[in-house]
């Protein structure tokens, strides 16, 4: 039987549940529940190779922030998003040296707009390599951080693990941190939630299409992935509207995906987030308002 599809640990945790019943204990893994700024976050722990079995996700800690005054423009929401998203970015990233260089990898299609989150949040992310090596003096007391669109292979004759991976090899960066679209299982999480990780990402998983991972394995050091679910898969978003565990032949609509018909403003706002909130982590004591100035 064809399983749901979604790359949130946290999804996957709830169907585990929902077919095992909610008293069984789930191996392997671990989860919480706190706010952060008034903002909810789950968190899922993979525990070991039996946590790996049962979720199908790599062991490591899933983050995922549930945004849902984004859309609505709630009142300090905007402000307390990025505080949110920069405690827990900051969170995982323990192990990367202070003051390391850290290079952010924004992937996907900016033509295709559900596919567009990786790019755009390269566009509002403050880049500093430039500025500390070229003028220590006035920018020294800046973590380095570098950063590039990896944009999908259909655009570029190259894969975005192979660009990323060359990047690599070339600038040395203490860490990566990859930016990407990914799939839900319900509509009610679409362009509400961000899954931040800490261990790392396959590009073009959510829509089907893997490629090369980008993992400490594959570039040699930490990578956090950070990730918004855009889309739906048709016959997933059918069996779960229809609350049943099998999944609808769809026939020729078998890889239809479904998105919000307000997708490009949400896209927008969600950048914005991710890109202000991975600035004020990487660069601790910027304010919101700095931020603006200089990406403005």
């Amino acid at each position: 039987m064809r399983m749901r599809r979604t790359d949130l640990a946290l999804e996957a945790r709830e169907l585990w549940q929902e077919r095992a019943g909610d008293v069984t204990a789930l191996p392997g893994v671990e989860a919480r529940d706190t706010f952060r700024e008034g903002i909810p976050v789950s968190t899922v722990k993979v525990l070991d190779s039996q946590g790996e079995s049962a979720l199908g996700k790599p062991r490591g800690s899933y983050v995922t922030l549930t945004l849902e005054g984004l859309s609505a423009r709630e009142e300090g929401i905007f402000q307390r998003a990025v505080r949110a998203v920069a405690g827990e970015v900051a969170g995982l990233m323990g192990a990367v040296p202070e003051g390391g260089l850290v290079l952010v990898a924004g992937l996907g299609n900016r033509a295709i707009t559900p596919d567009a989150i990786g790019p755009k949040v390269h566009q509002n992310t403050l880049v500093t390599r430039h500025l500390v090596r070229q003028m220590p003096e006035h920018f020294g007391s800046l973590r380095p951080v570098a950063s590039l669109a990896a944009e999908v292979m259909g655009t570029t004759g190259v894969e975005s693990g192979e660009l990323v991976r060359a990047v690599c090899e070339k600038i040395q960066p203490a860490c990566v941190v990859a930016v990407d679209a990914l799939a839900s299982r319900s509509l009610k999480r679409l362009c509400r939630t961000v899954q931040i990780a800490d261990t790392g990402i396959t590009p073009g998983s959510g829509v089907g299409n893997h490629r090369m991972g980008l993992t400490r394995d594959t570039l040699g050091v930490p990578v956090i992935a950070i990730g918004v679910p855009t889309v739906v898969d048709g016959a997933t978003l059918a069996a779960d509207l229809l609350g049943t565990d099998d999944l609808p032949d769809l026939g020729e609509d078998r890889d239809l995906l479904v998105t919000p018909k307000d997708i490009d403003s949400q896209v927008n706002d969600l950048a914005k987030v991710i890109g202000y909130g991975l600035s004020m982590a990487l660069q601790p004591g910027i304010s919101v308002e700095e931020l603006d100035l200089l990406l403005s």
